[in-house]
C-alpha cells in the first residue's frame, strides 16, 4: 500500500486501477441524484496539498457511512483509484479514522508544502521590509502584525488555483516576485504601492477562504458570504490605514507628497479594481498604471498555477496533449523543454584593415 498527499493522489491517478492510500480531512458534503433519481453524495476531503472530490454511490457502503461522519473528521482512505474528465473513483474502498500519533502526523502536514510556505512568508516580509514610504510601511506592518497568523493560514481560492491552506501567502509571495521584476522594466510604476497592492488585493480572503487553527477544511463566514473578499479589503485597510494615521507612527506625514489621502485612495482603488472587469466582480474598472499591473500580475499567477495543476492532473489523451481541465479554455500541450546544449559561440571580431580614413 503506497500512502500519498491529494496532490500526489490527483497527479498519479489515471485510467488503469492503482492502489493508494490517502489520509484526508472531510471538508463537507451534499446530497444529489442521478438521471434516475436514486441519491448519491458528493464528498469533499482536503489535505495540506489541496482538497478532491469523491462520488459516494447509494449502493456502496460509504454513502451510509459518510452519512455519520462530522465535518473534520479525518480519513485514512484505501482504494483501487481512477480517474477521468468526471475526477477521482475509488473501487474496493475501506476507510478508518486516525487517531492519536498519525492524527498528530496528518495535521503538520506535508513537509514540501510547510517549507515552500514557509519561504513564500520569508518573501511576504522582505518585500514588505523594502517598502520606503513610511505610511505604506506602517501599514503593512500594522497588518501583518494583527492578521499575520491568519493570514498564513487563509487560501487564495476555494477551488481552481491556491486551494489550499497557506495557498493565499503562496499567491501573494510569487506575485510580490513579478510586481518587483516588473517595475525594473517599467520604472514608472510606483514599486511601493504595487508590493502593498498585492499584499492587501486578497486580504478580505481572510474571511472568505479561512481555514481554522487546526485542520485543512475551509471554514464559511457570514461575512464572506454576504460581502466578498474585494468589499472586505477595501473595509479592513480602510480601517487600518486611519488607525496607523492616529499612531505616532503618522508623525511627519502632513509633510509628504504626494498626500496621504492620495496615496490611501490609490490603494484602496488597486483593491477594487484587482479583477479588472465588472462581470468578474470589481466595482471599478482599473484607472492606473498600477492597477492594470496588478491585474494582469494576479491573472498570470492563478492562470499559471492552473495550468501547472492541469498537467499534473489530466489524462494524456494522445502523445503530449492533455485534457481540458475547467476553467482552462482548451486541451494543453506539452511545454517545450529548455534547451540544454551549448550556446553558439559569439561571431569573430572583425579583422582589422591597414587602410587608413
Amino acid at each position: 500500500m503506497e500512502f500519498v498527499t491529494a496532490a500526489a493522489l490527483k497527479q498519479q491517478a489515471n485510467e488503469q486501477p492503482q492502489r493508494f492510500a490517502v489520509d484526508a480531512e472531510l471538508q463537507g458534503r451534499s446530497e444529489r441524484q442521478t438521471k434516475t433519481g436514486k441519491p448519491y453524495l458528493v464528498l469533499t476531503f482536503a489535505d495540506a496539498t489541496g482538497s478532491f472530490g469523491l462520488n459516494a454511490w447509494s449502493d456502496a457502503p460509504l454513502f451510509e457511512a459518510a452519512r455519520g461522519f462530522a465535518d473534520g473528521t479525518v480519513l485514512r482512505l484505501d482504494a483501487e483509484w481512477t480517474q477521468n474528465q468526471f475526477g477521482l473513483n475509488a473501487a474496493n474502498l475501506s476507510w478508518e479514522k486516525l487517531d492519536s500519533d498519525a492524527l498528530e502526523a496528518f495535521h503538520a502536514g506535508d513537509a514540501e508544502t510547510a517549507e515552500r510556505q514557509r519561504e513564500a512568508w520569508k518573501a511576504i516580509t522582505a518585500f514588505c521590509g523594502s517598502i520606503a514610504d513610511p505610511r505604506l510601511s506602517a501599514l503593512v506592518d500594522r497588518f501583518l502584525d494583527e492578521f499575520g497568523d491568519r493570514f498564513r493560514r487563509a487560501a487564495a481560492a476555494k477551488k481552481n488555483h491556491h486551494a489550499r491552506r497557506g495557498g493565499l501567502a503562496e499567491h501573494v509571495a510569487q506575485m510580490m516576485r513579478a510586481a518587483d521584476a516588473i517595475c525594473g522594466v517599467y520604472p514608472d510604476l510606483n514599486r511601493d504601492l504595487m508590493l502593498a497592492g498585492v499584499l492587501f488585493h486578497d486580504c478580505g480572503k481572510l474571511w472568505e477562504n479561512q481555514y481554522p487553527e487546526r485542520g485543512f477544511a475551509q471554514t464559511h463566514s457570514v461575512y464572506g458570504e454576504m460581502l466578498g473578499h474585494i468589499p472586505l479589503g477595501i473595509e479592513l485597510v480602510n480601517k487600518l490605514w486611519h488607525e496607523v494615521a492616529d499612531s505616532p507612527a503618522a508623525t511627519g506625514w502632513l509633510a509628504l507628497d504626494p498626500p496621504s489621502e492620495t496615496v490611501r485612495l490609490h490603494l484602496l482603488h488597486l483593491i477594487a479594481a484587482h479583477h479588472g472587469a465588472l462581470e468578474f466582480g470589481s466595482p471599478t474598472l482599473p484607472r492606473t498604471p498600477e492597477a492594470f499591473a496588478l491585474h494582469y500580475i494576479d491573472n498570470l499567477d492563478a492562470k499559471l498555477e492552473m495550468v501547472k495543476d492541469a498537467y499534473a492532473e489530466s489524462n494524456e489523451i494522445a502523445e503530449g496533449i492533455f485534457e481540458k481541465r475547467f476553467p482552462l479554455p482548451a486541451n494543453l500541450v506539452a511545454p517545450l523543454p529548455a534547451f540544454e546544449g551549448d550556446p553558439p559561440a559569439p561571431p569573430a571580431p572583425p579583422a582589422p584593415t591597414d587602410t587608413l580614413l
